[in-house]
């Protein structure tokens, strides 16, 4: 059994029957304290699920976390800089209207979110190095063009399929 603490509670109250037919878990929520029940695997699982609709991601985003090959990340952004003006920084990281938190998602196929003095990062485990890579670089003043640029060259490669591994069964 765990139990979170959850500021944006209403999402997951919102979500919770979804939640717990998806998840295979038993919610409890008791003011803003979330008690998982369950499997310890899933338990796990409905942890980062639950973490990441509680840093802003939305439900669709969030419910690939249960997938095999999915992450979700955090990059703490005080981590990777010393400068006191996180406003510009996070300026830099979202661009003008967006922009440069689309072409980041375009290009990694990772979904980011921000959220105080951090960078929430839900993707693939083979897309999640560079995502964080980029964020990195962005974060410590590289110009967006050559963070792109780095991007288009970094693409993971697809996996050719052999035929060694066996077929994942519908549920």
């Amino acid at each position: 059994m765990k139990k979170l603490i959850c500021e944006k509670i209403i999402r997951i109250i919102k979500g919770k029957q979804k939640l717990e037919e998806e998840l295979n878990v038993k919610l409890t929520i008791r003011g803003k304290e979330v008690e998982i029940e369950g499997e310890p695997e899933d338990e796990y699982i409905a942890e980062k699920v639950i973490d990441a609709l509680d840093f802003g991601f939305p439900f669709s985003a969030v419910m690939m976390i249960k997938e095999e090959d999915t992450v979700f990340e955090i990059l703490n952004i005080k981590d990777y800089t010393r400068r006191k003006d996180m406003e510009i920084i996070k300026a830099r990281i979202i661009g003008k209207g967006g922009g440069t938190l689309a072409v980041l998602s375009e290009l990694t196929k990772c979904f980011f979110e921000i959220k105080d003095n951090r960078v929430g990062i839900i993707g693939l485990a083979d897309h999640i190095k560079n995502a964080q890579d980029a964020m990195i670089y962005l974060i410590n003043g590289s110009k967006q063009s050559n963070v792109y640029t780095f991007l288009e060259k970094h693409q993971p490669r697809p996996i050719v399929d052999l035929g060694l591994k066996e077929p994942k069964k519908k549920k």
